[in-house]
């Protein structure tokens, strides 16, 4: 039975390693070099700092995926919106780790208030458009030929999950 909770910068080796995995082997992330841990941690307490959420997915003392909410842009009227991230290690795919992250995701997007959610994802990577779609996405763009990696051209696209939140929306006040 897998467990779903906050993560803590204790989980950052495993996260680490599991993002460091999807950038070598896959599309799922369109960068070409291996992060650090330093950049790891950086962007951990960046996401504290502004409020989003980053869960990871345990069995025991081991970290078998983690998903975040980030910003989908930087201007104001953006604010209700969120971008998404799901990631699996390789050992754990297929065992419904994937869907447990992003349902944890969906109702913290819910108490952030946020309206809707952006799954950004590679156009061949069949399993997450699945997940998506499983758990009301829908796709609300396909982007073609905008990345470039393992020698070849990369389709994206969006998926998107509109929320019946906030229920009192407002101007937030903008910083730019």
């Amino acid at each position: 039975m897998f467990a779903v909770r906050p993560a803590t910068e204790n989980d950052l080796s495993a996260i680490l390693a599991i993002y460091n995995d999807a950038i070598l082997t896959t599309t799922a992330v369109y960068q070409y070099q291996p992060h650090t841990l330093e950049m790891r941690t950086a962007w951990l307490r960046d996401k504290q700092e502004h409020g989003f959420p980053v869960f990871v997915a345990t069995q025991g003392d081991t970290v078998a995926g983690f998903s975040s909410l980030g910003s989908f842009r930087a201007a104001a009227a953006y604010h209700y919106t969120v971008e998404n991230s799901v990631y699996v290690a390789a050992g754990w795919r297929g065992q419904g780790v994937g869907r447990l992250l992003l349902a944890s995701l969906i109702e913290a997007a819910r108490a952030m208030d946020a309206h809707s959610i952006i799954g950004v994802i590679d156009a061949d990577n069949a399993v997450s458009i699945h997940l998506h779609q499983a758990m009301g996405f829908v796709e609300a763009g396909h982007f073609r030929q905008v990345g470039y990696k393992f020698g070849r051209w990369l389709d994206l696209k969006f998926l998107q999950l509109v929320l019946d939140t906030p229920q009192q929306p407002g101007e937030p006040a903008a910083a730019n």
